[in-house]
């Protein structure tokens, strides 16, 4: 982890991007900074931790797992993104663990020191309500994906969330992402995930490209 200060990071993140100096100072004197190893986790299913976790470095991921221990993927992490906000406001366990997929930096924001910068800050509490709609609007979408599409088109829409631009406005996955992770986020079977795979790319949907990204065809886009 860089050796910035704890208000310099507060700086960097957009959630406490609004706050004044004196109250930025005063989230930076509370946080603290936390690392995770790849696989360790963040926050688990069905426990409390009384705490916010904003991500600075790394990658994490949102998974949900039944009785039986199968595991469905919700979202995934990035630089930015909070964790553990709906436990704060609710009191209520986290529904999901919230796993770190590569080496993970966080900083962690104690229950108190959270509710005290809600009322204080009428921005900090708009991006946190924005938020919490955007989760909403993904799990909505989620469920219609579940229940209207099919195989191919859960599969098209999960590579497009998680495609970007690249220099030349073409979409890329720079990520690596298994076939066992796809089918946990579209509630497939990795078998028929790969089968799924093989056709888009002989189809020319998608390419792999030689440094190891998913070049994603403007064609996939309109085929979801």
């Amino acid at each position: 982890m860089s050796m910035l200060s704890n208000l310099e990071l507060i700086r960097r993140v957009p959630l406490f991007s609004m706050l004044t100096a004196a109250q930025a100072e005063a989230v930076a004197a509370a946080v603290t900074k936390r690392r995770y190893k790849r696989g360790e986790m963040i926050v688990e299913q069905g426990k409390k931790t009384n705490a916010l976790f904003i991500v600075l470095t790394g990658r994490a991921r949102v998974v949900t797992s039944d009785s039986r221990g199968r595991e469905v993927i919700l979202a995934t992490m990035h630089p930015g993104d909070y964790i553990g906000e709906m436990s704060l406001i609710d009191n209520e366990p986290h529904s999901a663990t919230v796993r770190a997929e590569v080496q993970t930096d966080v900083l962690v924001l104690g229950r108190l020191e959270f509710a005290r910068c809600l009322p204080e800050n009428t921005s900090m509490a708009y991006a946190v309500m924005r938020g919490l709609v955007q989760r909403l609007r993904q799990a909505d979408r989620k469920i219609e994906s579940l229940a209207l599409m099919d195989v191919y088109g859960r599969v098209a829409r999960a590579l497009l969330e998680f495609a970007v631009p690249d220099r030349d406005g073409n979409l890329v996955i720079r990520e690596r992402i298994s076939r066992q992770d796809i089918a946990k986020m579209v509630g497939a079977s990795r078998e028929m995930v790969s089968r799924v795979m093989k056709d888009l790319e002989e189809r020319h949907f998608i390419e792999t490209r030689a440094d190891g990204s998913l070049l994603v065809k403007e064609r996939l886009a309109a085929k979801d």
